[in-house]
């Protein structure tokens, strides 16, 4: 700080608080300097240098290169104010031009604006001077358009109105040809009755409506005129080979306008093609070689009647050729010139709204739907005929796959005639009427069949051997020759040729299987009841729900309904056949008298048990509660040493051919994988059950204290075994001397499993 302030400051400060105030005349002036000074230090040591404003005069000064001397201090406030007055100053004469310009463009905008004024005034002066010769002008302008139209109307009147004697004749008499000049002089008259429209707009309206009542009644005679050589030309014309020719052609384009001589035309015309067809159809059947000139290799259909599938078969090939020549004779007409014809139908029922033949809302002309219309009412004779022998054939017949095979061919020729004529047709829906007849007729014969075997006991009765019944494997062979022919009807999507229902996957084969196969299978499960024998009726069930699920695995459109039913039944079955499999095994073993006395030791019984862990394929033994004292089983009867003794005997007498006697149980099982699976399951079982029974003899000598676990008395036992197991005498002597029931029961669970697997 010692630079901004001279060196005497200092010092006098230092001397005037020194000195007492009193001492000299001069301590006020010296005490308001000093006072001034100390705020100025204040001030300046208190401003805080972080403000910006302060850092930017600092780094202003650094810009400039300020030294710090008392030249450049007292100078630099006036050095400061000098360039602000500067500055100022140059802002001042900038703002001056400024202004100038300013007042020049005020100058421009008034002058434009006078100008402005004086262009409107002018304006304003011409428009008064043009409005008459404006208005007058648009009065020509309408005048000339009036008198144009005039002449206009003149002109349409002498060249569209007037029709001379001559062409009239041509146009009206039936003497006259239909040809060129005849359509062109009806485009004329066509015109000048649309003419006669402008005309009622006119002034004249009286002389409008008489060329319209004038033209109205020549169209009509030319329309008639037109209509009666149609029918007549239809009468002519070789409805053998029916190509109608371009005159035809036109002229039924023509009347199209006139809808309804046009629909009577096609009324005329289908009913001759009916009558024609039906004869022709006639003929195929039972005259197509007496004809002079008929090929003699081609026999009448009739001579096939004898085999249905054939002679409904050529009767149906006979309509579908027959239809589709029709319909290829036809598709110039309707097809080529559907267009034309749709347009003339359309103008028709514009100008004559009351000779619509459809009540309601207006449908427009579709040709195609017309084409295969009239070839549904060509052919409507040759239905009625094909319906009639169809169904006379099909209920003379008592063959259900026949009628099955006809089904097909009725539903395959349905598709054709859908896909030809459209899903609504006359002979779409005649031949959807047969199927469901036909598939009636052999549910029928199927129905027939399983009443007469439910009065037949001698049928029902269950073979010795416990196979199928017969009247089952009968049915399963009518069955394989039904999905044969549904396969090779419909081939790969044999399982998806109908629309499947979501809720039983059912498909189109599925009311055959519910006609041919259920009823029957129901049948052979119900004679299952005259078997007293539980066993004898589990192993009848099986090997009907066997052969039956091998007759229908290898059709997926049969299996997809009826397959898991089966093995349904099959699983429930084979739970049965486990459960007397594994009965047997404990009775014959003598097992079963050692479970039931030890149940109070066991949370269930473990013969039940077994059967109930085979079903649920599920073990529970870590879930049992405690049990009682082990102690106590050698109180019970059956573990007397007599009478351990005697099982024990039995067990050795009924393992060497326990395998073979359990196979034999089930050697009426018509499939060895299944009977030995079952048995192999049942021996498991009984295998756990031993191991049940061979811990609880273990943990009850162990409670007597009478086998040294650590010893390996079963080794020993096992030595024993092997010399001589099963002599009483010396299981009688250990009882005696108070061993324990491990020495009266020898066998182990790893000697069961080696005899018995």
């Amino acid at each position: 700080m010692a630079g901004y302030f001279p060196p005497g400051a200092a010092s006098s400060h230092v001397s005037t608080r020194s000195s007492s105030p009193a001492s000299s005349p001069l301590s006020p002036p010296v005490q308001q300097r000093s006072n001034a000074l100390s705020n100025r230090l204040t001030s300046v040591l208190s401003a805080s240098y972080a403000d910006s404003d302060i850092r930017d005069t600092l780094e202003t000064l650094s810009i400039r290169g300020i030294h710090n001397t008392p030249e450049v201090r007292r100078q630099l406030r006036l050095d400061v104010q000098k360039e602000v007055v500067d500055s100022n100053a140059e802002i001042v004469r900038d703002f001056g031009k400024v202004a100038e310009q300013l007042k020049r463009i005020g100058a421009v905008i008034s002058s434009l604006n006078q100008t402005c004024e004086e262009m409107k005034k002018h304006i304003v002066l011409a428009k008064q001077d043009t409005t008459p010769v404006l208005e007058e002008a648009s009065a020509l302008m309408n005048q000339k358009k009036e008198t144009e139209t005039k002449q206009q109307l003149l002109d349409a009147f002498t060249k569209h109105f007037i029709i001379s004697e001559d062409d009239l004749l041509i146009l009206t008499s039936a003497e006259e040809p239909i040809d060129e000049k005849f359509f062109d002089l009806l485009a004329r008259v066509k015109q000048v009755h649309r003419d006669c429209e402008v005309l009622l707009g006119g002034e004249n309206q009286r002389l409008g409506l008489e060329l319209m009542e004038k033209s109205s009644r020549n169209l009509n005679s030319a329309y008639q005129k037109l209509y009666k050589w149609i029918q007549k030309e239809f009468r002519s014309l070789n409805l053998e080979d029916p190509r109608i020719s371009s005159s035809i052609r036109r002229a039924l384009r023509v009347l199209a306008e006139r809808p309804s001589l046009f629909h009577s035309c096609l009324d005329f015309f289908a009913e001759a093609r009916d009558y024609v067809l039906s004869d022709a159809f006639h003929y195929a059947l039972t005259d197509a070689v007496s004809g002079a000139g008929g090929d003699r290799n081609v026999k009448p259909i009739e001579f096939s009647a004898h085999d249905p599938l054939r002679y409904i078969g050529d009767m149906l090939a006979w309509v579908h050729s027959t239809t589709v020549s029709e319909r290829e004779a036809l598709e110039s007409l309707f097809v080529a010139d559907g267009e034309e014809l749709a347009k003339g139908i359309q103008a028709g029922l514009t100008s004559d709204p009351w000779s619509r033949l459809d009540e309601g809302e207006e449908v427009p002309f579709d040709g195609h739907k017309a084409l295969s219309d009239l070839v549904n009412r060509d052919l409507t004779g040759v239905s009625r005929s094909l319906r009639q022998r169809v169904e006379l054939v099909i209920q003379g017949h008592d063959d259900p796959v026949t009628c099955y095979k006809v089904v097909n061919l009725l539903s395959f020729y349905r598709g054709t005639f859908s896909k030809l004529l459209g899903p609504s047709s006359n002979l779409a829906d005649l031949l959807e009427s047969l199927e469901k007849s036909t598939l009636g007729h052999f549910e029928t014969l199927m129905h027939d069949q399983v009443n007469a075997l439910s009065s037949d006991h001698a049928a029902l009765t269950p073979s010795d051997d416990l196979s199928a019944p017969e009247f089952l494997q009968d049915a399963l062979d009518v069955l394989t020759a039904l999905m044969r022919t549904h396969e090779a009807s419909f081939g790969a999507d044999a399982s998806t040729t109908a629309a499947a229902d979501d809720d039983d996957n059912s498909n189109r084969f599925t009311p055959v299987l519910r006609a041919a196969l259920d009823p029957f299978l129901q049948l052979a499960k119900s004679s299952a009841e005259d078997l007293p024998d539980p066993t004898a009726r589990a192993i009848y069930l099986t090997n009907i729900h066997l052969t039956t699920r091998s007759v229908i695995t290898t059709y997926p459109f049969a299996s997809a309904t009826h397959l898991a039913p089966l093995s349904a039944a099959l699983s429930s079955l084979r739970v049965d056949l486990l459960a007397i499999q594994h009965r047997y095994l404990l009775d014959a073993s003598g097992l079963q008298v050692l479970l039931t006395a030890l149940e109070p030791f066991s949370p269930s019984s473990p013969a039940t048990a077994a059967t109930a862990n085979a079903r649920s394929g599920s073990n529970d033994a870590e879930q049992q509660p405690p049990r009682r004292d082990l102690a106590d089983i050698t109180h019970l009867p059956a573990f007397q040493p007599d009478a351990l003794v005697a099982t024990s005997q039995q067990l050795d007498d009924f393992l060497p051919s326990a395998l073979m006697d359990a196979t034999d149980n089930l050697k009426r099982v018509q499939n060895a994988s299944f009977a030995k699976s079952v048995t192999e399951e049942a021996v498991e079982a009984f295998c756990r059950d031993f191991e049940f029974v061979e811990g609880m003899i273990i943990g009850a000598d162990e409670a007597h204290g009478k086998v040294d676990v650590t010893r390996g008395d079963r080794a020993v036992d096992e030595e024993g075994a092997s010399e001589g197991k099963g002599e009483g005498e010396n299981d009688a002597e250990d009882a005696e001397k108070g061993l324990g029931l491990r020495r009266l029961f020898p066998r182990t669970t790893g000697e069961i499993r080696v005899l018995l697997s």
